[in-house]
């Protein structure tokens, strides 16, 4: 007879569009969606096509401390251990926080993490750091209001007095007025897995992910418009906040898969 508990399964409930709660992202990442992660973001193709971005990024800010608030499973924690930052890897999920184990492992890497829920973020990880990284459109998984400006604020206060974020989103502003549609050239780069939204309204996106072994899953984010984004930044004291598309500075009419934002702490004169 087997010890092994059953695999859990991803459940919605009768109604799937009718969950719109920030706390469900723990159970939507049950082991077997875990598992095939990484078919969705190829970490090769993944590593080739965002090159050195994140890394030219941090380096040309003097930043050293690197806190992962969204490891899911290693990517830019393993990544940043091979540029030679001190890399400290959170997650809500402990799910994914063993597979980064692993797979950190597997590149000569021991990572340390802690399993630490977002809005009480300082509670569990101790210490400042000189940036924190909330990538793999994670911040989408908080669907109150009450709970992006309290993350936004334990960011906030985890981070040096001349911290940077670099929080991603998707591009949700297109997909809200005029559709989705993807390039899947700089993110989600597995060609075998499809990534597609299921449902829209202004408060949801419901997405589905199919494998090549006839396998589904699902997440439900809130659909985050861009300044938006950048105003919950200013609200909660960044002073600058630079906002790349896909890798790009220039991105107003290319139309980007993704955003990227970058909100320094630190205060500089206008002169300077």
């Amino acid at each position: 007879m087997s010890t092994f508990a059953p695999e859990r399964q991803q459940d919605y409930g009768e109604d799937p569009h009718a969950v719109r709660e920030s706390d469900v992202y723990v159970n939507e990442y049950v082991r077997g969606f875990v598992e095939k992660w990484d078919e969705l973001i190829d970490w090769e193709a993944r590593a080739e096509s965002e090159g050195k971005f994140f890394i030219d990024l941090l380096r040309a800010r003097g930043k050293k401390s690197v806190l992962d608030v969204a490891t899911g499973t290693g990517f830019h924690s393993v990544q940043l251990l091979k540029a030679g930052f001190d890399v400290f890897s959170a997650d809500g999920s402990a799910e994914m926080l063993a597979m980064a184990f692993q797979n950190a492992a597997d590149h000569d890497f021991v990572l340390k993490t802690v399993h630490a829920d977002w809005r009480w973020l300082n509670k569990d990880v101790h210490g400042k750091f000189d940036a924190i990284i909330c990538l793999g459109n994670s911040f989408t998984h908080l669907h109150d209001e009450k709970d992006r400006r309290r993350t936004l604020a334990e960011f906030y206060a985890a981070l040096k007095h001349d911290g940077v974020l670099i929080l991603d989103q998707r591009n949700y502003d297109e997909i809200l007025d005029n559709g989705f549609s993807s390039k899947h050239k700089y993110y989600y780069c597995g060609d075998q897995v499809t990534a597609e939204p299921e449902y829209v309204d202004d408060s949801l996106a419901r997405f589905k992910y199919s494998f090549p072994d006839g396998s589904d899953y699902h997440l439900n984010m809130f659909p985050l418009r861009k300044e938006y984004v950048r105003g919950l930044l200013r609200d909660v004291g960044f002073q600058r906040i630079h906002t790349y598309g896909d890798f790009q500075d220039d991105h107003e009419d290319a139309c980007p898969d993704f955003f990227i934002h970058v909100a320094e702490k630190e205060y500089l004169a206008d002169d300077e």
